[in-house]
């Protein structure tokens, strides 16, 4: 392990843009993707960053960039979907939220827009995670 530290790079710093407010609570009872049964969020953008929602719009598809803040940073490899009979795999290969950086990437869409307040869905974030980016999609 601290090969790996001695080769890390310190390439910038985030800051949280919002923070998630949804009735997943813990990471057992969320869905491992938004479309397997994850309900509507609301996404509530910090005072700082609500200059950065002029042009969003419900009905808007957006990809929202989370911070995972109860992935394991020190997992390397998986039994993907928590499965012990898939083949173990390297996370940079899965979609794990346990891995040395651990951005979670949710397509919604925009379903309300209440001041800095955005209802958002199907999302599988719990309750509390912190977002760092939200994106438009691009292509239909």
């Amino acid at each position: 392990m601290a090969e790996q530290k001695a080769d890390a790079e310190v390439v910038g710093s985030l800051r949280s843009v919002g923070v998630i407010r949804s009735a997943l609570t813990n990471r057992r009872e969320a869905p491992k993707q938004g479309n397997e049964g994850a309900p509507d969020v609301w996404l509530e953008v910090h005072d700082w960053a609500k200059a950065g929602l002029l042009g969003v719009a419900a009905g808007d598809e957006l990809i929202v960039i989370t911070w995972l803040h109860q992935g394991r940073r020190e997992t390397f490899q998986v039994h993907p979907r928590g499965n012990p009979e898939n083949p173990l795999t390297g996370v940079f290969a899965t979609r794990s939220p346990d891995r040395p950086n651990p951005l979670g990437l949710h397509p919604v869409t925009v379903r309300e827009i209440d001041g800095t307040r955005l209802r958002v869905g199907p999302m599988e974030a719990i309750d509390g995670t912190p977002v760092v980016d939200i994106k438009p999609v691009l292509c239909p």
